[in-house]
């Protein structure tokens, strides 16, 4: 016998994903590894020290300091090779790693309705249950003051 009788309970369809498998097996070309490698590589201090140390090499260059066919290596390093073509590459990891957070989102949203769900189901069958008792409580009462007269 169960105290719950909710003909309307049905599973909620929503079955938990391993985003990080789905969004691997999405990022399976090779330009899309290139870009995310790329892009986690730029956007680290390292390379942030190495851009400065780019930065100071052309400064000495362009003071005298250094050679001049140095300050025009450094301005075709900046101007050309990161900026035409390292930061489209950088867009395109961007993206990448968006998708990856836009599945994640995603998937907390369906598991924190699948949880509300969940949660009002159980509140349901404690409310059955509850009801349940009160009865219970009213037929023992019952009983102890037939007892009693």
């Amino acid at each position: 016998m169960s105290l719950f009788q909710n003909t309307a309970h049905t599973l909620h369809p929503h079955k938990p994903r391993n985003i990080n498998r789905i969004h691997q097996q999405e990022m399976a070309g090779f330009n899309d590894r290139i870009a995310v490698f790329l892009t986690g590589t730029v956007g680290s201090m390292p390379t942030a020290y190495l851009f400065v140390v780019l930065a100071f090499i052309g400064l000495l260059a362009i003071i005298g300091v250094l050679n001049p066919i140095i300050a025009l290596l450094v301005a075709w390093a900046s101007q050309t090779l990161i900026q035409l073509a390292l930061l489209p590459i950088i867009m395109v990891g961007q993206n990448v790693l968006n998708r990856k957070q836009e599945l994640q989102a995603d998937e907390q949203y369906n598991t924190t309705q699948k949880s509300y769900y969940d949660i009002e189901q159980i509140m349901l069958h404690l409310e059955a249950q509850s009801v349940e008792l009160i009865k219970h409580t009213n037929m023992l009462e019952a009983l102890q003051r037939k007892e009693k007269s």
